[in-house]
């Protein structure tokens, strides 16, 4: 404890955790405060995501980069499902689908070449495990492509009923979980050795023991979990104030205060030469997104939601998706980065944005 106290005395990101207490206590005061709560929650994500991702880098140092990529991404993932669970209750399909593809699009595009960026400025060339990259960029193409189906049909197909969309979805659901979970033996198990690091990083040492960083995940998820629920109560509100609609909401803001956790780590690790971590977060939280995360969705929805939820998401943030796995597809396949493979990538991600921000999609 005296480590992480330490830790937190040392790093004024962390100094923001003030407003943890803050936002709850203001909510408690004032729950019609959506725009004041909506702020305040971003403003207590942040330090929690910087502390989160120490914790993350701790314990990462003793398992490897393969195994850190996949605690942080999971733990990340985990706003992001908080989020999508509390809009599943409410009936707001169109806001849980937005931050389905949103998150998809986010990790792929902006936290990848946001690391290649802030790395390449740092180092004038990074490698990281090619490997490791294709496994994870493969499995979000594949991903991808399950989603994309009943779409498809449903738009294209004149047989492509109500009926055979939902049975559709509930049949590839089960599939992409064990996909996922396949893919999980194959990369920790069975082929582990394909996985190793290929950078180095600086030699620095965990800032916090293991026992302490274990205690620390665990608690910062759940208080993350709690904010997350504040944020995404007030969030539509502070939306109608700002002028944004749902669509953006879900796909910009919520993908990106959800993965703010990952982020930050993923950040870390490029400016200290660890592009394995870096790359293992954004594309690994991607693909767990598309194989686990949507899936589980749909199956909570016969118990959870009003109604049903399938896998069927508006033409655009259809080929947004598939853009962005082919994008990390081909920038990921070298094994090697620069600043301005940063810039293409980040370029990418902000024509979807400023698009979906002037011409957002209909209900």
């Amino acid at each position: 404890m005296r480590a992480l106290l330490l830790q937190i005395r040392h790093t004024p990101l962390l100094w923001l955790l003030v407003f943890v207490p803050v936002l709850f206590v203001a909510q408690r005061i004032d729950p019609g405060a959506h725009t004041l709560l909506f702020l305040l929650s971003i403003l207590a994500i942040v330090p929690l995501a910087a502390l989160l991702s120490q914790a993350t880098e701790s314990v990462a140092a003793r398992t490897g980069d393969a195994v850190g990529g996949l605690l942080n991404a999971t733990l990340g993932n985990l706003t992001e499902l908080v989020i999508a669970l509390t809009a599943l209750r409410a009936g707001q399909y169109l806001l849980v689908k937005a931050s389905i593809a949103g998150a998809i699009v986010t990790n792929s595009l902006f936290m990848l070449g946001m690391s290649f960026l802030l790395g390449g400025l740092r180092y004038h060339q990074q490698e990281f495990n090619r490997a490791s990259a294709r496994m994870q960029a493969s499995l979000l193409f594949l991903a991808t492509i399950g989603l994309l189906v009943p779409s498809l049909i449903q738009e294209t197909d004149a047989g492509g009923t109500a009926a055979v969309t939902q049975s559709l979805s509930l049949g590839l659901s089960v599939l992409l979980i064990t996909v996922y979970a396949l893919g999980l033996v194959f990369s920790l198990g069975t082929h582990r050795e394909l996985f190793a690091s290929a950078g180095h990083g600086d030699g620095e040492e965990p800032s916090l023991p293991v026992s302490v960083a274990v205690a620390t995940l665990g608690a910062v998820t759940i208080v993350v979990a709690l904010v997350s629920e504040v944020f995404v109560e007030s969030v539509q509100h502070a939306a109608d104030t700002f002028g944004m609609t749902p669509a953006f909401v879900g796909f910009i803001v919520v993908a990106l205060v959800g993965a703010a956790a990952e982020m930050v780590a993923a950040f870390a690790g490029a400016r200290r030469n660890r592009l394995d971590l870096s790359v293992g977060i954004a594309l690994g939280s991607a693909s767990q997104i598309a194989l686990f995360v949507a899936p589980v969705l749909v199956l909570l929805s016969y118990v959870m939601g009003p109604a049903p939820m399938e896998l069927q998401f508006w033409p655009g943030s259809i080929v947004m998706m598939l853009v962005a796995a082919l994008t990390a597809s081909l920038v990921t396949n070298s094994g090697r980065s620069a600043w301005f493979v940063g810039v293409l990538v980040l370029t990418v991600y902000a024509i979807f944005a400023m698009t979906l921000y002037l011409l957002p999609p209909a209900a």
